[in-house]
C-alpha cells in the first residue's frame, strides 16, 4: 500500500518527536573558572560575613547590575549557608542610613578611574554594613543567540539556544583595604528547547556563581 505524502510528512514528525523525548536533547555547559588566593583564608568569611557593594559593568549592561548582585547573593547564600551575605539592598540600605551615600559615590568614581576601593572609605562602609569583606563584581560580557536545530516543512520543531556569561569577583577586606580573594568565571551554556521561552540572564549568573563560590576556602 502506498503512503500518500502527507501519510509520510506525519511519519518523519512522529519519529522526530519520538527522537526528541527519547532524551536527544541536552543541556550542554563549558565553563573556566580561575582564581588567586591573596589574604583569605579557612573561616575568615564564617567570621567576618560577606557584603555585596554595587557591581560594574561594561557599557551597555548597566541594567543588570541589580540582577547580577542578587543571582549572586542568592547562589551564595544557597551553598555557603554559614556565611553571613548582607545583600546589595541590604547594603545600600545600611549606607543610607549611615549617611555616607555621598562617601559611597565617591569609592566609585576612585575605582572606576584607578581600579582601587580607598581604605577609609572600604572602612566606613564595613562598619555600616557589620561585614569586614567587601564582594566587588564586574560583569565583563553576557550574550544570547539561538539558532534553528529541527524543522519539518517550514515548522520549527527545536531551538538550540546559547548564552556567553563573563564575571569577575573580587574580595575587599575593608580592615585594610586589599584584594583579599578575586576570581573569574566564563561559560558558555546551550540548550536545546521546543519552547520560545529563554533561560533568564539571573539562572545564568546563579550557574556561573556557583562555579566561583565552590573555589573559596
Amino acid at each position: 500500500m502506498l503512503f500518500s505524502r502527507c501519510h509520510i510528512c506525519w511519519l518523519a514528525y512522529i519519529l522526530l518527536m519520538a527522537n526528541m523525548l527519547s532524551g536527544c536533547a541536552l543541556d550542554q555547559t563549558h565553563s573556566k573558572a580561575d582564581h588567586e588566593t591573596f589574604s583569605l583564608q579557612k573561616n575568615d568569611l564564617v567570621n567576618g560575613g560577606l557584603a555585596f557593594i554595587t557591581p560594574s559593568t561594561v557599557t551597555g549592561q548597566e541594567q543588570d547590575k541589580q540582577t547580577l548582585a542578587f543571582g549572586f547573593a542568592k547562589a551564595m547564600q544557597e551553598r555557603r549557608p554559614d556565611i553571613h551575605i548582607v545583600t546589595l539592598p541590604e547594603t545600600l540600605g545600611a549606607i543610607n542610613r549611615a549617611n555616607i551615600a555621598e562617601d559611597y559615590k565617591l569609592m566609585y568614581v576612585d575605582y572606576r578611574d584607578t581600579g582601587v576601593f580607598k581604605r577609609d572609605l572600604l572602612i566606613k562602609v564595613g562598619d555600616a554594613t557589620g561585614a569586614r569583606y567587601m564582594a566587588q563584581l564586574k560583569l565583563a560580557t553576557f550574550s544570547q543567540n539561538s539558532n534553528d536545530r529541527l524543522s519539518l516543512l517550514g515548522v520549527r520543531l527545536m531551538q538550540t539556544k546559547q548564552a556567553n556569561i563573563r564575571i569577575f569577583f573580587q574580595i575587599w577586606d575593608s580592615k585594610d583595604g586589599t584584594i583579599a580573594w578575586e576570581g573569574t568565571e566564563e561559560m558558555n551554556y546551550s540548550w536545546d528547547t521546543a519552547t520560545e521561552k529563554p533561560v533568564t540572564f539571573k539562572a545564568i549568573v546563579e550557574k556561573a556563581a556557583s562555579n566561583l563560590i565552590d573555589l573559596l576556602p
